[in-house]
C-alpha cells in the first residue's frame, strides 16, 4: 500500500510514510463489513469478515491493506462480540476513511515530532494512531462521541504501544477538558468551524475539517492557521472527496429519482455551457452553496444533476451544445449563470474564509473586488445529546 501510493505521487511526507510502515492496520482493523445488497436494496444485506479466521483472513487482509474505507460498525453497536457472517439490516455508523484522504489530510497538516494532535471523531483510530507515530508518545488525543467505537479504538491502540488516547465527548465542543493543540483534524464534515476548535488552537497550529453541504457531489476542504500574532486565517477549496457530515446533518441523493430520469431524461434545449469538468472544483464548490440543492449522480451516463426537492433535473446532451431538462426548477439555467459569475470572478479555485473567533457569521469570499463571489456559511444543526457526533 505504501509503495503503491508513493509511486502514484499521493504519498510524499517521509514522516507520514514512516508512520503507515510501522502502524499496523490488523490491530485497528480486526474485522470487516462487507456489502453484498446491490445499491438501493432494503434491508441491507452483509457479511462480516474476522480477521482472526482462517476462512475469512485472506479477503479481510486483501481489503484492509486496500485504499478502500472499511466499514466497523452497523448501528452503533457494541465492538467486542461481533459474530463473522451474513447480517441483514442496519446502516454502518462507522468506518475508516478512505486511505488517500487519510494521506492527503495528514500532509496537508504537515504533523511533525513534539506536536500536540487532536482528532476529532477518530472512529476506529487510524488516522489517530499515524499521527501518534509522528508526534511522539503521550501526544495525540482523539474525541469519539460514540462510547462503543471510543472503547474499541483505544483497545487497539493500546496494543500498539502508541500512548495514544481517545476520551468520549461530543467533537463539536473540542477536548473535553480544553487545552491548546498544534494540530487539530477533524474526521467529520461540518456547515462551520464550531468555536471551540479555534479556541482550543495553539498558535501557529493549523486545523483542517471537510466543511459539509446538503450535497454529497462537491465537498469543501478548509485549512485553518492560528499565526504567531493570533490572526485567524482560513483557506477554502474544493476536493473530489470529504468526510461524511456530522449526525443530524441531511445529505440529498438522486437515487431515487434515477429510474424516473432514465425513463424521461426531460426536454432537449440550446446550453450556453459545456459540462464543466469534474475537477474545476472551485466552480463546483460555489454551486454547492449558491445554487443549493442539487446532487450530482456520479454514476449516470452523462453529467446528471438533480434538484430532488423541487423534482427537477438536467441531463447533458444529446450530442454538443444541449441539455434536457425536466421540472419547475431551471437546473441548468442556474448552472449556466453562476458558471459566467465564477469566470468573471477570475475562475477561482480557492476562497479566503473570515472566521474571527467562531462565535460571529463566517463568511467565504473570493476576493475583494466587484464581481467576486460569497456566501455565509450556515449554522451548526441543533441536535439532541444521543445524536452528537
Amino acid at each position: 500500500m505504501v509503495d503503491r501510493l508513493t509511486s502514484a505521487g499521493v504519498l510524499t511526507d517521509p514522516h507520514l510514510r514512516d508512520a503507515l510502515r510501522h502502524v499496523r492496520r490488523e490491530v485497528l482493523l480486526p474485522h470487516a463489513y462487507v456489502r453484498v445488497s446491490g445499491p438501493g436494496a432494503d434491508p441491507i444485506d452483509w457479511i462480516l469478515l474476522d480477521g482472526s479466521h482462517a476462512g475469512d483472513r485472506q479477503e479481510w487482509l486483501d481489503l484492509i491493506h486496500s485504499d478502500e474505507s472499511i466499514l466497523l460498525q452497523r448501528d452503533g453497536e457494541p465492538l467486542d462480540a461481533l459474530a463473522r457472517g451474513p447480517v441483514t439490516g442496519g446502516h454502518m455508523t462507522s468506518m475508516s476513511t478512505y486511505t488517500p484522504a487519510t494521506v492527503e489530510a495528514l500532509q496537508a497538516l504537515q504533523i511533525r515530532p513534539g506536536q500536540r494532535y487532536l482528532e476529532l471523531g477518530p472512529g476506529p483510530g487510524v488516522s489517530l494512531a499515524l499521527a501518534a507515530t509522528i508526534t511522539g508518545p503521550g501526544l495525540a488525543t482523539g474525541v469519539e462521541r460514540d462510547g462503543h467505537m471510543a472503547a474499541f479504538a483505544q483497545r487497539n491502540l493500546d496494543r500498539l504501544d502508541l500512548e495514544a488516547t481517545v476520551v468520549e465527548g461530543d467533537a463539536l465542543a473540542g477536548h473535553p477538558e480544553g487545552g491548546r493543540f498544534d494540530q487539530i483534524h477533524s474526521g467529520i464534515g461540518v456547515p462551520r468551524v464550531p468555536p471551540a476548535w479555534v479556541k482550543q488552537l495553539a498558535p501557529d497550529g493549523r486545523p483542517l475539517t471537510t466543511l459539509a453541504t446538503r450535497t454529497p457531489s462537491w465537498p469543501g476542504q478548509l485549512l485553518v492557521t492560528r499565526t504567531g500574532t493570533g490572526r485567524i486565517e482560513a483557506v477554502l477549496r474544493g476536493r473530489p472527496r470529504g468526510y461524511r457530515p456530522m449526525l443530524g446533518y441531511q445529505w440529498l441523493s438522486a437515487l431515487d429519482h434515477r429510474a424516473r430520469i432514465s425513463a424521461d431524461p426531460g426536454t432537449a434545449r440550446p446550453s450556453r455551457l459545456a459540462p464543466p469538468p469534474d475537477d474545476a472544483y472551485g466552480f463546483w464548490l460555489a454551486a454547492a452553496y449558491l445554487a443549493p440543492g442539487l446532487v450530482r449522480d456520479f454514476q449516470a451516463e452523462t453529467m446528471t444533476i438533480v434538484a430532488p426537492e423541487d423534482e427537477s433535473w438536467a441531463v447533458a446532451g444529446p450530442g454538443d451544445g444541449t441539455v434536457r431538462v425536466h421540472g419547475p426548477r431551471e437546473v441548468w439555467a442556474e448552472l449556466e449563470d453562476l458558471h459566467a459569475r465564477w469566470e468573471q470572478a477570475g475562475r477561482p479555485e480557492t476562497y479566503r474564509v473570515e472566521l474571527g473567533d467562531g462565535t460571529g457569521e463566517q463568511c467565504v469570499t473570493s476576493g475583494a473586488g466587484p464581481r467576486d463571489l460569497g456566501w455565509v456559511l450556515p449554522p451548526l444543526p441543533t441536535v439532541s445529546r444521543p445524536e452528537l457526533r
